[in-house]
């Protein structure tokens, strides 16, 4: 097996605690994770969770406590500050508040990191308008920030980060600062970083949006712990901890609370059942083909179908009118296929 281009083994950042006598406070609390190359990892949690802190010592920004970091198979921790210099040459870095230079242009912004390199000045002129015409800024190399919307100051933070080919790209809350649209515009570029370069993207981020248009693998952290780590449709079709649940219910919302069941019960008089369709290979027509071949009359009444990269999951809670026989029978045959739940 390939080893990953990003491998942390318990990993452990702590600060002095405040007041005297006061016990020092984990940041980051025994993580222990891979990241493979070419891939796109989220990590996400809320507020004070150690996202950002983690990313910090991935970069070396933060020197870690306790544990190992490897970057490309180089051990970072421990080393010197002139030693790490050449490591974070091969790591890039896009920002919330996209840290441009003011008094410079994108031009001279993007010529910064190279001359820190050592690119000599044809080289640059080189570079530079390959990345002005892969961000989609040809036209805005003498325009300085402060004539830059938000989401071209964003990408220029990009073909910043991309200046030395790096092979590593952290983003954090890259797209915090950003509307809507622009956030779309965002994920698409980095999309195609990662799809046309293969740079592997670490996206520290609280959006699940986010999440579900970028990212191939998520990491959830609470209180400095990694406490779940899953593929990224296998974390929104069947998150196991009450913190990824929270999360993802802010763009997954398909199954009926207490207060929306008392609703349903009082304006249908049928079985209500929630199907739950994590398996790709079973489609909605299978489910509706062992009801009604029973004669049972059925509704959707709560929930949906979502989809994430061509695989489609969801919960479907659906009201059956009919025989008692004929639905027991119909949900015996369905439960052979996936999850049934009861709202009793």
């Amino acid at each position: 097996m390939t080893e990953p281009l990003v491998r942390l083994a318990g990993v452990s950042k702590l600060y002095p605690g405040r007041g005297r006598g006061a016990q020092a406070v984990a940041a980051v609390d025994d993580v222990t994770l891979d990241i493979d190359a070419g891939a796109v990892q989220a990590i996400i949690g809320y507020s004070g969770a150690g996202k950002s802190t983690l990313v910090r010592l991935i970069n070396a920004l933060e020197p870690a406590t306790a544990g190992s970091i490897t970057v490309a198979g180089k051990e970072i921790v421990g080393l010197s500050e002139r030693e790490l210099r050449t490591v974070r040459r091969d790591i890039g870095m896009i920002f919330q508040q996209f840290n441009l230079f003011e008094s410079r242009t994108v031009w001279g912004n993007l010529a910064y990191p190279l001359s820190i390199a050592g690119v000599g000045k044809a080289e640059q002129q080189k570079r530079i308008s390959e990345l002005l015409h892969f961000v989609g800024l040809p036209d805005k190399a003498h325009a300085h920030p402060r004539h830059l919307s938000g989401g071209q100051k964003q990408r220029v933070g990009i073909a910043r980060a991309l200046a030395t080919n790096p092979r590593l790209l952290l983003a954090d809350e890259a797209t915090s600062a950003l509307d809507p649209e622009t956030t779309g515009e965002v994920l698409a570029l980095l999309r195609r970083v990662n799809r046309e370069f293969g740079t592997t993207i670490i996206v520290i981020t609280h959006e699940m949006d986010v999440v579900r248009e970028l990212a191939d693998h998520v990491a959830v952290m609470e209180r400095g712990r990694v406490v779940e780590s899953q593929p990224v449709f296998e974390l929104f079709s069947n998150p196991q901890q009450p913190v990824t649940r929270r999360f993802v219910h802010t763009v997954v919302d398909d199954e009926p609370d207490a207060e929306a069941l008392t609703a349903l019960r009082e304006r249908t008089s049928g079985v209500l059942v929630t199907v739950v369709l994590r398996d790709p290979s079973v489609r909605q027509s299978d489910i509706f083909s062992a009801l009604t071949r029973r004669g049972i009359i059925f509704e959707l009444v709560y929930g949906g179908i979502e989809e994430i990269r061509g695989d489609t999951f969801g919960n479907l809670t659906l009201s059956l009118d009919g025989a008692t026989g004929d639905i027991d029978d119909a949900l015996a045959e369905i439960r052979t296929l996936v999850p049934v739940k009861e709202l009793t």
